[in-house]
């Protein structure tokens, strides 16, 4: 039934499957891939109810060596999606608890190892899905860095496409207190606004030529990602930051003719950091990609 239930998931795709999709590493699912100093199986790919779930298996490929720590890898879904869906693997499944069933043990990390389901979601359309991906946003490719300044309330102004390949723009931005109270424009002026922690919503539009995105995460070793910071660890301070992130890997279904990815991204932290002085970062980094063929 699983195998069915993927076939379907993924039956759609183009035939057109390059082998390192913008540079991340490609295998089938239920294959091994070695990434970030684990290797790292992910298979029975299949839906329960709105989100997705996927077993993981991974172990150190040199127990002498380091290698990402768990807590930093992300997971995300591999496809024609309209907004990505990513999640911190060993926390995927702690808001889908109450409406997965094929859930028997959510991804834990004992020692030298990772095993257990990541749950992505929730997602209505299935057809858009062909795999999963993951990548750890601490794992950042030498040379390939640009961060530019996304203060309240005007966000990420449109940056140079010569800079990484990609340009990326704000189209929308919310910001608020700890306490949930909105931050206004008129509150500029007013010093005891921004007193104590808060947090913005940035919705981000990243676009790029599709050969040459290609071609430059080729030479570069894998694709790009957004970083937005300041963060907090674990889920920050609302359950938006705890959806969105911090970060995003820009790694739409390559058999496609143009990059382009909507995605929202958390700033948080203490107000002045968050709001005035937030900033999005683009890197390279490394990734690994399962899919059905």
């Amino acid at each position: 039934m699983a195998a069915c239930v993927t076939a379907c998931l993924v039956g759609c795709s183009s035939s057109n499957h390059p082998a390192r999709p913008y540079g991340a590493q490609r295998a089938r699912l239920g294959e091994s891939l070695a990434l970030l100093g684990w290797n790292m199986s992910v298979s029975n790919l299949r839906w329960d109810g709105d989100y997705v779930l996927i077993d993981v298996d991974a172990s150190p490929t040199d127990p002498h060596v380091g290698h990402a720590n768990p807590e930093d890898l992300r997971f995300g879904l591999y496809g024609a999606l309209a907004h990505p869906i990513e999640s911190v693997g060993l926390s995927s499944c702690d808001n889908a608890m109450a409406s997965v069933h094929d859930l028997q043990n959510a991804l834990s990390a004992p020692p030298n190892r990772l095993t257990g389901t990541v749950c992505l979601g929730p997602l209505k359309d299935r057809s858009q899905v062909r795999g999963v991906y993951s990548y750890s946003p601490r794992d950042r490719i030498p040379n390939t860095s640009a961060a530019y300044p996304a203060a309240f309330p005007v966000g990420l102004l449109p940056t140079n496409g010569s800079d990484t390949g990609l340009t990326v723009k704000t189209v929308s931005l919310s910001a608020w207190r700890a306490d949930g109270t909105p931050v206004t424009k008129a509150q500029l002026g007013d010093p005891g606004a921004f007193t104590g922690n808060g947090f913005m919503l940035l919705g981000l539009e990243a676009d790029a030529i599709a050969a040459r995105y290609r071609d430059e995460s080729a030479a570069r070793g894998g694709p790009m990602m957004l970083l937005a910071a300041p963060t907090l660890p674990g889920r920050g301070l609302n359950p938006a930051c705890a959806t969105y992130g911090s970060s995003v890997l820009i790694l739409p279904d390559a058999s496609l003719d143009a990059v382009h990815v909507n995605a929202s991204l958390c700033t948080q932290g203490e107000i002045n950091q968050a709001l005035l002085y937030a900033t999005v970062a683009v890197d390279g980094t490394h990734a690994a990609v399962w899919t059905q063929r």
